[in-house]
C-alpha cells in the first residue's frame, strides 16, 4: 500500500511539473539517428540530445529554435565523439547513461536515482528525485556557454571548445576566482600567463558571473552588489535570446538571437576585445595570429609549416631540417636568419648577451649549435631554442625576431624570397650569379611593359593618389583613406549637416558598398595644417584606439588643404540632445540609464589615459562629445582631434581648449595641462547628467543657475533630492555617492582631483568614496 501511495504521489508531482515544462520519464532513450534523437523543451526552442560533430556525435543541449544548432552544453567533453550506434538511456533506476558497446554501459552524469528529467524553456536540463528535488541541472554545470539566468559561481570555469565542430575541451580557460577577478587564461589554465582580467581581484569571495534576460552580463557580489558591468542593459526582451559563450578563439562573446525572425543566424552584440588574436597561444607553438580581412589568421614562422591545417593550435614545425649544425655541404644547405619584426614569445632565453645591431644578434645565434631563434631588444640578444610559445607580433613592440631557417635547394613548396636575410651562411658560384643577373634584367623589362600597359589603361591616376597619400595605413589595421570626390559623393555633396563645433562641421554619409551610415567631419582649414606625413601618423595611432565607449574612427582624406576624417554614426545623437532636449520630443533617461552613462563615460576616459597604446587627453569633454549608440551605450567622440591638430604637444600650456563651463581652471592659469583637466570635466558632465540640465542655466534663481555650486550647497545641506526630478524612485544613499565622486572631480586643485582609474572604481562602488571638501576651499586656503 505504501509503495503504491509514492507511485501515485511521484506521477501526481511529475503531472503538475509537466504543465510548464517537458518531462522525460524512466526508460526512455535517443539515438543519434532515427526518429528519435533528441527530448524538446515544451516551446521547442531548446532540445537535449545527440547532435554531429568531428568524428562523430555529441550529446548536450542546443538552441533547436534556430538556423544553426547552436550548441549551449555538451556533456563528456573528456571522452567525445560517440559513434553513430551508441544509446543514451535513462535507466529504470533512475541514470543518464551512454552505451557504445552492447553490455557496456558508462554514467553520462554522477547521480542516480532520478525520477524524471526535463528540457526546460530557459535552456536547463533538470534531474528530478521523486519529491521534484533537483539532483543536477546544467545551469550548475557550465561547459562553455551562459544563458540567460544562468550564473558561473566562485571557483567555476569554462573551457573552450576544440573547433567549432569539434566540442571536446580547448586551449582557453575562463576562470570566476575565488578572489572575485574573472581572468581568461591559455592551455587550459596550466600556467598563469592570463591575456584578459576584469580587474576585480580586490572584490574577495562570493562573485559571481550573471547573465541576464536583457543582455546584462555582470559581475555580483553576495547576491546584491553590482561590481563589474560587462555589457549595459537596456537590450530588448521581447522575442529575443541572449548568449554569452566563450569561443574557441578564447574570447566570450554575448550573441543576440531574434526569435521573431528565425530564418537568420544570431549577431555578436559585445565582445570582451575587438582584437580577435588576444588570446595568447591561439595558433599554438612556433605560430602566430594575425587579422586579415577582419578575421583572425595563423601563420608560421618563416621556415615552419602548420602541423595540423583543421586545428591550427596544434602549431607549426620545420619544413626543413638538418642533421648536424655544422654543414657538410654548403651548395645544397643554407643557414640564414629571418626577421619577425614587432615580435614578442614567451621569455625562456638560455643566454642574453649584449647587442648593438640586428647583425651581431644574428651572428650569435648562426655561431651557436643550441640556438633556434633570437630576441633583439636594441640593447640585448636572447638566445632560445625551439619551441617558441606565445609568440605575437605587436605594433607597439620595437622587437625583432630573428629565426634561423635552414633552407635545402632540393626541397620544393617554400619560397625564401618571401624572407628578409639578415646574414646568409653559403658559397656564391660563378652559375648562380649569371642565373641571378638574367633573372633581374627579365624583371626590369616586365615592369617596364606593365608600366606601359597601366599608363595606358589611365591606372596611373589612382598610383599618383596613393603617392599622394605617402604613409600608407595597413589594410584592417587601421583607418581606410578615402579621396575627397568619393567622400562627397558619401555625403551627397555635405548636404545633411549633423553638427558644428570647434574644430568642423559634421555632416551625415552613407557608404553605398555597404549601406553603412557614417559621419564625415570636415576640418576647418586654419586649424588643419598638419603636414601630409605627420597628420596621416597621428590618424594611424587614433586608428588603433578600440573601445567600446569610444566613436570609432573609420578613415580620412589627406588632399591638399582638405582634412576630413570618417567616423562611425551613432543613431541616437548626442548626451546634450538626451539630457537637454525638450521632454516631450524625448523622455529622460532613467536613473539607471544615468548611471550607465556615467560608467560609460568614466570607462572611455580611462581608456585614453591609461590603456591604449598612445595616451591622449581629450581637452573637450562635454555632452556635445558623447554620442550615445542604438542600444544607449555611450562613445566619447572627438577623443585624437586635439592631438591630431596640434602635433606638437608642447603648446598644450598655452592654448586654451575646451567649452566653457567644462574647462578645467588651470587652462586660464597658464599651469602645465596634465590628464586631471578631462577629470574635471567629467565632473561637470556627471552632474549634468544627474540633474538633467545645464551647467549654466540663467533662468533659475540665483543660488541654482550654477550647477557646481549649486550641487555642493545642496550636498552641504544634505537636500540631495532637490538636486534631481524623477519620476521613479531615486535611491538617496546612491545619489549622495554620485554628488561626492563629481566634487572631488571638480576640484579646482588638480592635486586633489582623483585619477579616472579611481573614478571608475568608485562609480563601480569598489572602493569607499571620502567626503569631498569645497571645490575652491584649497584656493582659498593658500
Amino acid at each position: 500500500m505504501a509503495s503504491l501511495i509514492a507511485f501515485l504521489f511521484t506521477i501526481s508531482l511529475a503531472f503538475n511539473i509537466a504543465k510548464s515544462q517537458s518531462n522525460i520519464t524512466r526508460g526512455s532513450s535517443l539515438t543519434p539517428t532515427g526518429a528519435n534523437t533528441s527530448w524538446f523543451s515544451p516551446s521547442r526552442l531548446f532540445a537535449f540530445g545527440f547532435y554531429p560533430q568531428t568524428g562523430g556525435y555529441a550529446v548536450g543541449i542546443y538552441i533547436a529554435g534556430v538556423p544553426e544548432k547552436t550548441v549551449v552544453w555538451t556533456a563528456s567533453r573528456e571522452t567525445l565523439p560517440f559513434s553513430n550506434n551508441a544509446t543514451l538511456r535513462f535507466t529504470s533506476d533512475g541514470r543518464l547513461t551512454m552505451e557504445q558497446t552492447q553490455g557496456q554501459e558508462t554514467n553520462l552524469f554522477d547521480t542516480s536515482g532520478a525520477s524524471f528529467a526535463s528540457m526546460q524553456n530557459s535552456g536547463n536540463f533538470v534531474l528530478y528525485d521523486s519529491t521534484g528535488t533537483v539532483l543536477w541541472q546544467s545551469f550548475a554545470n557550465p561547459t562553455d556557454t551562459l544563458l540567460a539566468g544562468q550564473r558561473l559561481l566562485p571557483g567555476q570555469t569554462l573551457y573552450s571548445s576544440v573547433s567549432k565542430t569539434d566540442h571536446s575541451i580547448g586551449v582557453f580557460q575562463l576562470s570566476m576566482q575565488t578572489d572575485g577577478n574573472l581572468v581568461l587564461y591559455p592551455n587550459r589554465g596550466t600556467d598563469d600567463r592570463a591575456y584578459w582580467a576584469a580587474g576585480t581581484y580586490e572584490a574577495g569571495p562570493n562573485v559571481t558571473l550573471n547573465l541576464a534576460s536583457d543582455g546584462f552580463l555582470y559581475l555580483l557580489q553576495n547576491s546584491t552588489f553590482f561590481i563589474y558591468n560587462l555589457t549595459q542593459r537596456g537590450y530588448p526582451t521581447k522575442d529575443a535570446l541572449y548568449v554569452m559563450k566563450f569561443d574557441v578563439d578564447g574570447i566570450f562573446r554575448l550573441y543576440f538571437h531574434n526569435l521573431t525572425h528565425v530564418d537568420k543566424n544570431g549577431s555578436i552584440i559585445w565582445a570582451a576585445s575587438s582584437n580577435k588574436c588576444m588570446a595568447v597561444g591561439l595558433c599554438g607553438i612556433n605560430g602566430y595570429c594575425s587579422v586579415v580581412n577582419d578575421a583572425a589568421r595563423c601563420q608560421c614562422l618563416p621556415g615552419f609549416e602548420v602541423v595540423n591545417p583543421d586545428l591550427w593550435t596544434s602549431g607549426c614545425r620545420r619544413n626543413n631540417t638538418i642533421e648536424s649544425c655544422k654543414i657538410q655541404d654548403a651548395a645544397s644547405t643554407t643557414i640564414r636568419m629571418t626577421n619577425l619584426n614587432n615580435a614578442l614569445w614567451e621569455d625562456a632565453a638560455y643566454l642574453i648577451t649584449k647587442a648593438q645591431t640586428q647583425e651581431e644578434c644574428s651572428s650569435a645565434c648562426l655561431n651557436d649549435c643550441n640556438c633556434e631563434a633570437a630576441l633583439f631588444t636594441g640593447q640585448e640578444c636572447k638566445l632560445q631554442g625551439l619551441p617558441l610559445r606565445y609568440v605575437q607580433v605587436v605594433a607597439s613592440e620595437s622587437n625583432v625576431g630573428l629565426i634561423k631557417v635552414y633552407t635545402s635547394t632540393n626541397k620544393n613548396g617554400w619560397d625564401p624570397t618571401n624572407d628578409q636575410p639578415v646574414h646568409v651562411k653559403k658559397v656564391r658560384q660563378k652559375n648562380a650569379m649569371i642565373i641571378g643577373v638574367s633573372l633581374i634584367l627579365f624583371a626590369v623589362l616586365v615592369l617596364i611593359i606593365s608600366g606601359v600597359i597601366m599608363y595606358r589603361t589611365q591606372a596611373w591616376a589612382y598610383r599618383k593618389i596613393s603617392e599622394n597619400l605617402n604613409v600608407q595605413l595597413f589594410e584592417d589595421m587601421g583607418p581606410r583613406a578615402f579621396s575627397y570626390a568619393s567622400l562627397e559623393e558619401i555625403t551627397d555633396g555635405f548636404k545633411e549637416e549633423l553638427g558644428r563645433g570647434s574644430f568642423g562641421i559634421v555632416y551625415k554619409g552613407i557608404i553605398s558598398s555597404s549601406m553603412r551610415q557614417v559621419a564625415v567631419k570636415k576640418l576647418k582649414e586654419e586649424l588643419a595644417q598638419e603636414g601630409e606625413r605627420e597628420f596621416q601618423t597621428e590618424v594611424k595611432v587614433i586608428g588603433r584606439t578600440h573601445h567600446r565607449n569610444l566613436t570609432r574612427l573609420l578613415g580620412y582624406c589627406c588632399e591638399g588643404p582638405q582634412r576630413l576624417l570618417v567616423f562611425e554614426y551613432m543613431t541616437q545623437g548626442s548626451l546634450a540632445d538626451i539630457l537637454f532636449g525638450p521632454k516631450e520630443s524625448k523622455p529622460k533617461p532613467s536613473w539607471i540609464e544615468r548611471i550607465r552613462m556615467a560608467v560609460d563615460i568614466a570607462h572611455g576616459i580611462l581608456y585614453l589615459h591609461e590603456e591604449c597604446d598612445n595616451p591622449i587627453i581629450h581637452c573637450d569633454i562635454k555632452p556635445q562629445n558623447i554620442l550615445m549608440d542604438e542600444y544607449g551605450c555611450a562613445k566619447i567622440s572627438d577623443f585624437g582631434l586635439a592631438k591630431l591638430l596640434e602635433h606638437d604637444q608642447t603648446k598644450t600650456s598655452t592654448l586654451i581648449r575646451g567649452t566653457r563651463g567644462y574647462v578645467a581652471p588651470e587652462w586660464h592659469k597658464g599651469q602645465q595641462i596634465t590628464v586631471k583637466v578631462d577629470v574635471y570635466s567629467f565632473g561637470i558632465v556627471l552632474f549634468n547628467i544627474l540633474c538633467c540640465r545645464r551647467n549654466v542655466d540663467n533662468s533659475l534663481p540665483d543660488g541654482e543657475a550654477i550647477l557646481e555650486d549649486w550641487v555642493y550647497e545642496c550636498y552641504e545641506a544634505d537636500e540631495v533630492l532637490k538636486l534631481v526630478d524623477y519620476d521613479d524612485e531615486v535611491e538617496k544613499k546612491r545619489l549622495e555617492q554620485m554628488i561626492k565622486i563629481g566634487l572631488w572631480c571638480v576640484q579646482e586643485e588638480p592635486s586633489l582631483r582623483p585619477s579616472m582609474k579611481r573614478v571608475v572604481l568608485m562609480l563601480e562602488g569598489t572602493v569607499k568614496i571620502p567626503a569631498p571638501p569645497n571645490p575652491t576651499s584649497f584656493l582659498s586656503v593658500v
